[in-house]
């Protein structure tokens, strides 16, 4: 018998869902994973939110009944989907899943877990696969840290979907309008440096569907530069946040602004293959304040890189040895 306290009481988790042009299996595969979790019908609520598909999915959603929350909205891309998610949510916490992904139910438990016996969790952070053979394993206990001290020390997963986070600490924190690529890399900085208490776990509770379609895979030049003005923007917003930020905030986000750069270059080489664009682009960032790369101890990789990227021949081998390392792989 459900109590009118039940009735009343927030969810524990808003599942947000952001749906466009798929096919619907796979949007039902996601809403079949979240409801296979042990979460009661109160204490969860499925927000499907429908970016303007070419055909409304509705009438094959049917069966869940009251399970879900159907929006549809006119196209504005995934930012402004899972803004409309966010707006509506009524959850204690918030997990933001892509629908042609899914939980795994029988790992992501342990995220729950995670939030049921810590109730100063702000956010969960945890791993995924893209291997459809899922393995249960036993994990040692979550590692906790405060978010900044979590940016100045590590290297972040930022895929929105491996954080589930309290909806308390989001304030006004939205995904930026017609940001298509990189949206996540905005939006988990700003939510880490709010939390006192971030948990970690290398559970890996979320399955990414690899899909040659997808917008991440697409090589048309439109495409090209779309995905690195994006990332640009990305940076260079982080970077103005961080000027503002108190030092210990500021140090953090400074340091994910100087990965998220490499990672810029990085994309301009292995998307464009170009020394002259490259150069083009690490002229701009120099201008901006954004390059050489900072002198800091944050991985081999980024040594190396801050290297050889400050060099004329240094970026020419980089443009030339990149693309083929990765063919090799």
């Amino acid at each position: 018998m459900t109590t009118n306290h039940t009735i009343h009481q927030k969810p524990l988790v808003s599942f947000i869902v952001t749906y466009y042009n798929l096919p619907v299996d796979m949007l039902c595969q996601c809403i079949d994973s979240i409801l296979k979790l042990s979460l009661l019908p109160f204490e969860r609520e499925i927000i499907i939110v429908d970016d303007g598909s070419t055909q409304s999915p509705k009438d094959d959603l049917l069966h869940y009944g009251n399970e879900i929350v159907y929006v549809r909205q006119k196209n504005g891309g995934v930012s402004v989907a899972r803004n409309t998610g966010l707006n509506i949510a009524n959850g204690r916490y918030i997990q933001i899943i892509d629908a042609d992904d899914y939980l795994i139910p029988s790992l992501y438990e342990h995220c729950l877990d995670i939030i049921r016996n810590n109730d100063d969790a702000d956010v969960v952070m945890f791993d995924f696969t893209n291997n459809a053979v899922h393995t249960t394993k036993t994990y040692g206990l979550p590692q906790r840290k405060t978010g900044t001290e979590l940016l100045c020390s590590e290297n972040i997963r930022g895929a929105v979907w491996c954080c589930l986070f309290r909806e308390a600490i989001r304030g006004h924190i939205q995904f930026t309008a017609g940001i298509a690529y990189g949206e996540d890399e905005e939006f988990t900085p700003q939510l880490l440096i709010r939390a006192k208490n971030v948990y970690t776990t290398k559970v890996q509770a979320y399955y990414y569907r690899k899909r040659n379609t997808s917008a991440t895979h697409q090589i048309d030049d439109a495409s090209i530069t779309k995905r690195l003005n994006d990332t640009k923007e990305v940076i260079y917003h982080l970077n103005r946040l961080a000027s503002t930020s108190p030092q210990n905030k500021k140090q953090g986000i400074q340091r994910r602004v100087a990965q998220l750069t490499m990672d810029y270059i990085y994309n301009t080489i292995m998307l464009t293959r170009s020394v002259p664009i490259t150069r083009q682009c690490i002229k701009a960032l120099r201008n901006d304040g954004l390059f050489p790369l900072p002198d800091c101890n944050y991985t081999k990789k980024y040594q190396w890189f801050r290297r050889l990227t400050n060099s004329r021949l240094g970026l020419s081998i980089l443009v030339k040895v990149l693309p083929l390392m990765k063919k090799e792989r």
